[in-house]
């Protein structure tokens, strides 16, 4: 919805202090809360506080006036009033209605609470409304990524956000790439150099990473009510791959929802598995947090854990195979294969409900909802490379040199089913066979499906490229699946995919040789970690640790390029190009 306003200039003025205010906002917390000891007057802080509190009433009041409209700013602006009824009611009524406190003692937390809210709604549905504009969508995603890592960057450098002296800003911004990527490489540990508060910006990061920065704002927006402009409402269907507007907001609810409800059920289930392993939690009472943790690391396939050796002390307890693994499926599968598989389950639940009640409803009833090529394409890759790889990877630690111990079917299962999207482990990367460092890498090139938290080529496009050998051999003029023919642009689209990944692999590999020339690591182990950073899967053979300043950057462009799709960068690249209205006479060459 736009709200339009008497006096533009004025509203111009309003949205530049509301930027600064905002800053403002943020400063003053990382004051409060970013310091072991306190650089300026806590009086000073707080009486900043009530000042911005104040100007963002004053603020509100004057866009009221000014809006042409005066029930449309109330309808989008609707959830201002509780909040400020909430706060006035505080501050009018803390000393009758609880007199033993100290009136400060709630008031400034009231305050703060409130100018969080204030700064979360103008940063979400600014990420919605940047979305939506300039004529190059998919750099606006790229800048917003960009601006998330960096904000991220700075918070985990603040003194209470690890327990390190100092963090570099190369490390700092590792991470953050990291978790904002979803990949899982680090150069820190993450349980023991961090503290909560870092942690839990880590755990931010993945979320908003994972998920899509541009989707909580679209959340949030449908949360309060707000309808999306007809431009917003675009860059929205661009962004879920939707083929309708009608299906956005259905769509960003689904998301939403189906996020929260399985990471909060993997959270629960997880939470008996950590009394497996005595003494592993560094703080037991904090056995809730951890399940939190690995939940949402685990569905957003980011492979972060708060243990130095991922899982590998938990490779016999019932949550990683349990647990974990199908929230690293789920979470690889994507939100519009899921959204099918709901959909046609929810419908064929409806007819056998309707068929009980009224048999003589059969005749009425129209076609079942079917379940797409997309899925089913989604759905027999994933089952494939899930069971492939696990046997692959079995049959080549039994005959390498030096089995594991660990080893097993529950554990290449795992191993399988992580290489491609999560990046966790329960048994050592570094002491695995070489052949068996090449399935995961084979596995981490391919990634997950599209519209996932994972990365890679993904499951469609590896199957399209097997499907074109096969049309090939067997002589047909279209690529077929499932009984349907895939369009010939879709296939280009497939090979171009595969072919910048491989561009890709190779030359981050052949700069990454450049930069550790020194480091003593083999060609194989330094692609692994390339590989890993593009497919954003995060497992290690134990070198990006050991990476100089050099290669850790050049992990970091390689992770944000893996997050962000060789595709979409190509996109935005090429977006003003327009296509050639002409076609060359063709002429027969011979290949192979």
């Amino acid at each position: 919805m736009k709200i339009l306003y008497k006096h533009k200039k004025l509203d111009r003025w309003i949205l530049g202090l509301n930027f600064v205010a905002a800053a403002a906002v943020i400063a003053i917390f990382v004051l409060l809360y970013g310091f072991r000891r306190q650089l300026l007057p806590l009086q000073l802080l707080h009486g900043a506080e009530v000042v911005l509190c104040f100007y963002f009433l004053t603020e509100k009041v004057i866009r009221f006036f000014n809006a042409e409209s005066k029930l449309e700013f109330l309808r989008y602006n609707w959830f201002e009033i509780p909040l400020f009824l909430a706060l006035l009611l505080i501050a009018g009524g803390v000393d009758r209605w609880l007199p033993m406190l100290d009136r400060d003692v709630v008031l400034l937390p009231a305050v703060a609470v409130y100018l969080v809210l204030q700064l979360i709604s103008k940063v979400c549905l600014g990420m919605v409304e940047f979305a939506s504009t300039g004529r190059n969508p998919t750099l606006s995603l790229i800048v917003l990524f960009v601006i998330l890592i960096c904000a991220g960057a700075g918070l985990l450098m603040l003194p209470r956000a690890h327990t390190m002296d100092e963090m570099s800003v190369t490390d700092a911004f590792f991470t953050a790439t990291s978790a904002t990527c979803v990949t899982g490489l680090i150069v820190v540990d993450t349980g023991s150099d961090f503290t909560m508060m870092g942690q839990t910006i880590i755990l931010i990061l993945i979320q908003l990473g994972g998920l899509g920065i541009v989707i909580f704002g679209a959340v949030l927006a449908l949360l309060l009510g707000q309808a999306f402009s007809v431009r917003e409402s675009l860059a929205m269907q661009d962004l879920l791959n939707t083929k309708t507007l009608r299906n956005i907001s259905i769509m960003i609810g689904f998301i939403f929802l189906g996020t929260i409800l399985f990471e909060a059920i993997g959270a629960l289930l997880l939470m008996p598995m950590w009394d497996d392993v005595p003494g592993a939690l560094a703080h037991p009472n904090l056995d809730w947090f951890y399940s939190i943790f690995h939940s949402i690391s685990a569905f957003c396939n980011a492979g972060f854990s708060l243990f130095a050796e991922s899982l590998e002390p938990y490779d016999h307890s019932y949550g990683v195979y349990a647990v974990i693994a199908p929230l690293i499926i789920l979470g690889g599968l994507g939100f519009s294969v899921l959204y099918n598989i709901a959909h046609v389950m929810v419908d064929r639940i409806k007819r056998f409900i309707k068929l009980k009640l009224n048999p003589s409803a059969a005749y009425t009833m129209g076609m079942p909802e079917r379940v797409q090529l997309q899925t089913k394409i989604v759905l027999a890759t994933s089952v494939i490379l899930i069971v492939v790889g696990a046997l692959l990877l079995m049959l080549f630690e039994h005959y390498s040199s030096v089995p594991q111990e660990n080893g097993g079917l529950l554990s290449a299962l795992f191993q399988s089913i992580t290489a491609r999207t999560a990046g966790f482990n329960t048994i050592n990367i570094a002491s695995m066979s070489e052949m068996s460092k090449v399935v995961i890498m084979m596995l981490m090139f391919i990634g997950g499906s599209p519209g996932s938290t994972a990365g890679g080529i993904k499951t469609v496009t590896f199957a399209l490229i097997v499907m074109v050998l096969y049309a090939t051999l067997r002589k047909r003029r279209e690529v077929e699946m499932f009984r349907r023919s895939i369009r010939l642009v879709v296939v280009g689209r497939a090979v171009t995919v595969m072919l910048l990944f491989l561009f890709l692999l190779m030359g981050m590999t052949m700069l990454l040789v450049l930069t550790e020339h020194n480091s003593g690591w083999s060609l194989l182990d330094l692609a692994f970690e390339t590989g890993s950073a593009l497919g954003t899967v995060g497992l290690s053979t134990g070198v990006t640790p050991t990476l100089t300043t050099a290669g850790k950057w050049i992990i970091i462009v390689t992770m944000l390029i893996g997050r962000l799709g060789p595709l979409t960068l190509l996109a935005s690249m090429t977006f003003n190009i327009k296509s050639a209205s002409y076609d060359y006479p063709s002429e027969p060459v011979m290949v192979g």
